[in-house]
Order: C-alpha cells, then structure tokens, then sequence
C-alpha cells in the first residue's frame, strides 16, 4: 500500500499493490574493489587518491504473493598520504509486500543513503573523496494493511510505524558566524487509518466514504512532538465516461510542541558535540502549531480507463487555499509516468517514509560509482509504477516540522536493451517552530531539481549506463546563499562470467552564491565478484 503524505491530505486508504503475475527469483551477493581518483578543477590543484573494498548484495523476488527487491552496498575506503574523511559508507534500498492472506498485505521498506545536511552549505552531487555538509540517513517503516469488498461496498484498515536515523555531517561547511540550525538525530511515528465507502450507483447515485487517521511522532530534538487526528468524508458523482466530480469535507487537529533550547549566559544556544541544540531540561513544552477546524477540497478525476488516471483538487486547508493532484499514466507495459502534487504538514522523518513506501517494490538500481545511488529519483521497471524521487525530504535535512508544498514527476521508459528515466520537481518547506526559538522561525526554503538516468547493454556480457544531476537550493534565512549544483558521470562493465570489470568518469560541480566554486573530476577502476 502508498501511504503518501497526500493520503492524509485526504484521510483515505491507499489500496494494496497487485502483487506479480509472473514468478521470478534473483538472489546475488557480491564483493568488489576499486581504485578511485578525484581531481579538483577549481584552481587549487590537490589530487586524492583512495582504494575502496566492499561488499553487497542485489536480491529480487517477484511472485504471486511476495514482491520483494533489496539493494544494499557497504564500502570501506582506505586513503593513502591525504586522509578520506568518511571511510565508511551505508548506500541501500529495500522494499517488500507480502500477501499473507486474501486482503492481508504486509509491507514494509528501508533506505540508507546520504543526504545534504544544511540548505544553506554545499550541494556535492556525489560521494567521491572529502564531501562537505552530508550526513548518513537511516530510515525504516513497515506494518499491515486490509482490505475487503471489492463490489459495491469496501472496508480498509492500515497501520505503519516509521523509525528515521541521521548522523551529525562529517565535515560541515557553514560559517561558524552564521546563525546555527539544529541538527536533526531521530524520530518514531505512528500512523494509523481506516476507510469504508460504497461505490456510485449503489446507494445512491454519488459514491460515498468516510475515512479516519491517527498520526504521531516523537523527535529527539528538543523533545518535538506531533498529533494529528483527521475525520473526513468523500463523494465521487459520474458526469461522463472516465470523467467524475470529486469534494469532501473534513474535520482535523494538529498539534506540535517543542521545548526551548538550552542558552548560556551570553543568550546563545547550547550544542553538544556533533553540534545538536542541547534541550533546556526547564523548559515547557511550547506550541510551535496548532490547528482545529474543518478543512475541505473539490475537484475532477479523469480514468477512462485502467491505465489512465487524472485528479485535480482545489480547496481551504492550513488556513489557506491548497492544491493537490496526480497523474498516473502507464504508457506500455514497461514504461509509464507519475507526477504529483501535494500539499500537508511535515517533518523529515514523516515524509522521507512517505516517499519510501510511495517507492514501486520492483525498481531499477542505479550505477553511480562515486554517488550515493539512493539519494534521488528511483525509477520503476513497469509501466504501472514509475517510481519516484526522495530529493523533496533529501534536498536538506530538517530538524523542525514544516508545511510542505510541491510537486515531483517521474517519467520511466525500458524498452528492450534500454532503460532511461527522467526525474524532476520542486519542494518549498515552510518551518513551523515557535517565535523566537531559532533562527528557523518564520523562515522557508525551495528546492528546485532534476535528474537523467540511461542505461544500454551493448551485449549479453556488457553495457553502459549514465547519470545527470542540476539541483538548486534557496533559504530565505537572513544571509543565506542560493547553492547550485550539478554533475554527471558515467561508467562501462563488462562481465567475465561471475567477475565482472567497470570503468568510469565523472565530473560535478556546485557554486554558493557569494562563496565560489568548486569543481571536481572523478575516475575510478573496479571490479566486482558476484556468488
């Protein structure tokens, strides 16, 4: 089941994925090697060098009642005269859904990636040598889903836990004058839904539904909190072929908390070591938002058919006009595109699990040899599921809640040897902390981004395959620079049956307004052992 952010836009159920009709089973653990040199363009010259040794594992199940694909890789580097700063890195990506029994489905992902720490430091668009303002992120969720009645009338229940970890960056780039931003460590949430409807012409001529959600979470920064409660109900009238009139009207109350941090004498905030604002055990708990109030939306939905869908909804939420809608467009068998537009409360933790579950069970796993492969768009390899892209949360990682507005498209196409997928949006958050409690009251930022994945097999033993990245980050922060970054690379295997050798280039590059430049180029030689 999706369980997007959107859907508690909605208060609805998401139904389960159908789960494969043909059977398949890959199972690949791997150890590999390489050599890596990073070359800076940008005027100074330095040249580093570093041996890496990894190990991983690509697995993928595909049947009636299971859909499960993992892709894992840990990776050890070791520097020679000039020191790598993170020696070790995590970079995988798991979804599952299990059917365990007729309307039962339980599923469940994780991701291990990197992301960019402060909106306002450096935008590295890969992993290769000493990368500044990234952190490690962790991030888990799963839990059952039921449903039944598919005739006129239909029940649905959902439960999801969620975990999120983030370490403190390595190396971080912003200026110690500059006013300090929290650094986020972790967060649990809890959601829970339930649905029952009747479809049009069954009662009545309009189709009718009434959903409720319950969502929680607890983060270890300052001691936040969120509580969301929704009632909600819906009505679907066909005018037309494909073509139906959609609204419904809704009951919610969120509520966030947070305490103070600690100040010394001077008034400046207390950080611990890893530069984490340390909580004021004094304080109480403070409203950083609240709301309580009817909310509704109205709009038109277009399915002509199994493989086209339409929505566009207008409405008054969060006190202010909201807009949301979907295209879901399967193109062929193979091939299709997804966009979406969304509008709802939001927190790192929650909304990195919304977009992993949103993520297809069946997807194509990148080759970047010096990026992190789980840090952006994932592009799904049938046209029923696209995929979806993880920058909206990954842009930045933020410490406080925010409302969160966007919209994200992914168009995925493999046709026979080839694979490409194209991966675009835009993110505005806007942080909901209490006045005066930081430098993040009353602030927002954009993150704007894009990306080109293609892969061709020249054979059956071996192919090439490339990446292209523009992104661009903007806080409205007093002082805070606009940050542009961009990249690509490519790479060659050829396989010698379970051995098998890559080659690859790669150049990016990333400008903060104000600050300079900076300019890499990158080269690597690899091999790889699959059991």
């Amino acid at each position: 089941m999706r369980l997007f952010a959107a859907a508690l836009a909605a208060t609805t159920l998401i139904a389960a994925p159908a789960l494969a009709k043909d059977k398949s089973k890959s199972i690949t653990p791997y150890v590999d090697a390489g050599q890596v040199l990073v070359a800076d363009l940008s005027g100074g010259g330095e040249v580093l060098t570093y041996s890496t040794v990894g190990a991983g594992i690509d697995a993928s199940i595909q049947t009636r009642r299971v859909e499960v694909q993992l892709s894992y890789k840990y990776e050890r580097r070791f520097d020679y005269q000039k020191p790598v700063a993170d020696q070790d890195t995590h970079s995988g990506l798991a979804r599952a859904a299990v059917k365990v029994a007729p309307g039962f489905t339980v599923e469940g992902g994780a991701l291990a990636t990197r992301a960019r720490s402060d909106i306002r430091g450096d935008a590295p668009t890969n992993l290769a040598g000493n990368v500044r303002n990234v952190s490690q992120v962790y991030s888990v969720y799963g839990g059952p889903t039921f449903h039944t009645g598919n005739g006129p009338a239909s029940v649905s229940a959902a439960y999801r836990f969620g975990y999120t970890k983030v370490e403190a960056p390595t190396i971080s780039s912003i200026d110690p004058a500059a006013p300090a931003v929290d650094v986020f460590d972790s967060s649990t949430n809890h959601l829970a839904q339930v649905r029952a409807g009747v479809k049009a012409g069954t009662i009545l001529p309009v189709g009718l539904s009434v959903a409720g959600a319950w969502q929680r979470e607890e983060m270890s920064q300052l001691d936040q909190k969120f509580d969301g409660k929704y009632g909600r109900v819906e009505a679907v009238l066909p005018i037309g072929r494909g073509l139906a009139v959609v609204g419904g009207v809704g009951y919610e109350k969120i509520e966030i908390t947070q305490k103070d941090a600690l100040r010394d004498g001077t008034g400046a905030i207390v950080r611990d070591g890893a530069g984490r604002f340390v909580t004021d055990p004094a304080s109480p708990p403070r409203i950083a938002y609240e709301i309580e109030g009817i909310f509704w939306d109205a709009g038109v939905l277009y399915k002509p058919n199994a493989r086209l869908m339409l929505e566009a909804r207008a409405g008054r939420r969060y006190d202010s006009m909201s807009y949301t809608g979907s295209l879901q467009w399967q193109i062929s068998r193979r091939s299709g595109l997804q966009v979406g537009v969304y509008d709802s409360v939001q927190s790192f933790g929650r909304q990195l699990a919304s977009d992993l579950a949103a993520l297809p069970t069946s997807f194509n796993v990148p080759t970047d040899s010096f990026g992190d492969q789980f840090d952006g768009c994932i592009f799904g390899d049938s046209g029923s599921a696209a995929g979806g892209c993880l920058t909206n949360a990954l842009g930045s990682v933020a410490s406080a809640n925010y409302r969160a507005r966007g919209v994200t498209g992914v168009l995925a196409m493999n046709s026979g040897r080839t694979t490409l997928g194209l991966g675009a949006g835009y993110a505005n958050r806007r942080y909901l902390v209490p006045a005066g409690s930081s430098v993040l009251a009353g602030s927002s930022d954009d993150t704007y981004y894009a990306q080109l994945f293609a892969s061709r097999a020249l054979g059956g033993r071996s192919g090439v395959n490339g990446n292209m990245f523009v992104n661009y980050y903007q806080s409205s922060i007093a002082g805070a620079p606009g940050v542009f970054g961009g990249g690509a690379a490519g790479s060659y295997y050829h396989n010698f049956g379970p051995l098998s050798a890559v080659a690859s280039v790669g150049i990016s590059s990333f400008e903060v307004d104000g600050e300079g430049s900076s300019t890499q180029a990158q080269a690597q030689l690899g091999l790889r052992y699959g059991f």
